[in-house]
């Protein structure tokens, strides 16, 4: 049963991550209705905000790329034999690599908040 929920939990994570890259991709990270939070200096000037659509771009398909990995391990557990429990380390393992995963998917939202001061430009 632990393999489900972990597997639905990467699952929605990669799901989130695609969508955020989606964005990215479209150019739309800086549109308001889409519900991202960036300063105005990056909503006004176009260099800036081409910069922040490829920074979510890029990072957010890493992140979704990165939680495809246990999907395969987990499906192909839960398919073979769904009796089997996970062990303490193997829910370790899995909260720490799901650490890295929303890192690396959150990491280019603070650096857009970032790019509106002139200093890390």
């Amino acid at each position: 049963m632990a393999h489900l929920f972990i597997f639905g939990c990467f699952l929605l994570l990669g799901v989130a991550s695609s969508l955020a890259a989606l964005a990215g991709y479209r150019g739309t990270v800086c549109d308001r209705s889409v519900g991202y939070e960036v300063p105005a200096e990056v909503t006004s000037d176009p260099a800036l905000r081409r910069r922040a659509n490829s920074l979510v771009a890029f990072w957010c398909t890493g992140s979704a790329t990165l939680s495809l990995a246990p999907l395969v391990a987990l499906g192909s557990t839960a398919l073979r034999d769904g009796a089997t429990s996970v062990s303490t380390w193997g829910l370790v393992a899995f909260a720490a690599y799901g650490l890295v995963v929303v890192t690396v998917g959150a990491y280019p939202f603070e650096k857009v908040k970032q790019l509106g001061f002139p200093t890390n430009r």
